[in-house]
């Protein structure tokens, strides 16, 4: 159900449309001022704002809306704005457009008028969305340098470079933050394909509900929500590269239409009865030990005979040492740019710390860190203690009880949320899961965040 959030200081007027649009299906939450709109729409999925220009205290000049308008541009806050006034004013409704509002309406309105703009600049704005979903999925990827100096990498990269040509499925293994996705990216870019789509996908991170219309697209009306014809991940990628990362995660039932697939390269858009093809070449990637999960029948053998025509694993960073310090420079040069603080190094002693470190994160954590320590350090010279490594670094040799997999997810996110400080988007990343990925994670153990002991 589609969220409106309609802002007036009347509540007569706020009632009038909340009727009007309940009626025809919408959800509508009010606001009697701009503050309160914002507050609700930085907190809240809002499809669209029905916005009053002008309050109490101005009740002519519509520089209230004006400015609301403004501070969704400068929070880059991208929800449709319908803006109305009782004042017949064109120099409101142009200034009100050139803050990007995308309709006006005057007050009063005929119902069926406002039920109209709001149906359609909605629907847009879902087209909208959609375009540039597709658009971004159809760029084909850039070349990306994989900063590397350790033998062991070394190898791994001219492993790579020898089966990137040969349009093999190839698998990727190893701990989370290792740089998989990064890896499959450089295959990418020394294969035939390079001048294609490189296209990847969560598995960990897509609803067994929307398994079907993610990967293989839907047709208009194949269900309540499919408005319009969506491409499938298959069918973007076709001539290119289809990455599928966290391919541990899928259930049974998943990984049976994944492996029709790969063995034929048939499918079906939802709700459709053809049969398209692809010729997507397929790199998957996990952090998973498929061959213990096939043991406990939690991964289909079949399936990872076809994963892995080629197996590639990256070693964690506290095995390649010699990788650390070129990779640490790069990253602080890289977020020393980005916050624009000028040419940045590390002292000696950050230097012995940080090759030191267990890095259970690996390569995530050590950009974390460095990011964390540009941002808060007040010299261009980082030293140890705005690093932090002492706050977080952890026993790798610590000795942990027997207990089921399920048991140490658990503690391990809790382990995550709490070192950093309740912020589950931030564990979700040092983890390596998306943000639907955690949330789910977070549900299926009942874990609540503001109830952990921080």
């Amino acid at each position: 159900m589609n969220k409106v959030l309609i802002v007036d200081d009347q509540l007569d007027v706020r009632m009038s449309a909340s009727i009007a649009l309940s009626n025809h299906g919408f959800s509508c939450v009010e606001a009697d001022s701009p503050l309160q709109a914002m507050q609700i729409v930085t907190t809240d999925k809002i499809d669209l704002i029905l916005l009053d220009m002008n309050y109490s205290s101005d009740t002519t000049s519509g520089q209230e809306g004006l400015t609301f308008l403004q501070q969704l541009q400068s929070k880059n806050i991208n929800v449709p704005v319908v803006v109305m006034t009782a004042w017949a004013s064109i120099d409101i409704a142009v200034q009100a457009m050139q803050l990007n509002a995308v309709d006006f309406i005057e007050k009063p309105w005929k119902n069926t008028r406002l039920v109209a703009i709001v149906k359609q600049q909605i629907s847009s704005a879902q087209l909208h969305r959609e375009n540039a979903r597709y658009t971004a999925l159809s760029k084909p990827s850039t070349s990306q340098d994989y900063l590397v100096q350790s033998p062991v990498m070394l190898e791994l990269l001219a492993k790579a470079k020898r089966a990137a040509p040969t349009d093999a499925n190839i698998l990727l293994t190893g701990e989370n933050g290792t740089g998989k996705s990064l890896l499959a990216n450089y295959i990418h870019q020394h294969s035939n394909r390079a001048d294609n789509r490189f296209v990847s996908v969560n598995m960990g991170a897509i609803p067994e509900s929307l398994f079907e219309s993610e990967l293989f697209g839907h047709k208009k009306g194949a269900f309540t929500d499919a408005k319009e014809n969506r491409l499938g991940r298959f069918d973007i990628a076709s001539d290119g590269t289809l990455f599928l990362d966290e391919i541990g995660t899928l259930g049974a039932n998943l990984q049976s239409k994944i492996l029709r697939v790969l063995e034929s390269g048939e499918y079906e858009v939802v709700g459709s009865s053809q049969t398209e093809k692809t010729n997507a070449r397929i790199i998957s990637a996990t952090n998973a030990n498929l061959e213990q999960m096939i043991a406990s029948e939690g991964f289909r053998r079949d399936l990872l005979f076809r994963l892995n025509t080629i197996e590639l694993h990256i070693p964690p960073l506290r095995e390649r040492p010699e990788d650390i310090t070129l990779l640490a420079e790069h990253l602080l040069a890289k977020h020393a740019t980005k916050y624009h603080r000028g040419e940045m190094t590390l002292s000696s002693a950050a230097h012995a710390a940080i090759l030191q470190h267990p890095w259970v994160g690996n390569v995530r954590e050590l950009s974390h860190s460095i990011e964390r320590a540009v941002i808060m350090s007040e010299h261009n010279v980082l030293d140890v203690n705005v690093l932090s490594l002492n706050n977080h670094s952890e026993n790798t040799s610590q000795s942990w009880p027997l207990m089921t997999l399920d048991e140490s997810e658990k503690r391990t996110l809790i382990a995550a949320i709490k070192h950093f400080q309740g912020n589950v988007i931030e564990a979700g990343d040092y983890l390596g899961m998306s943000k639907s990925a955690i949330y789910r994670r977070l549900e299926k153990f009942a874990i609540d965040p503001k109830n952990l002991e921080l």
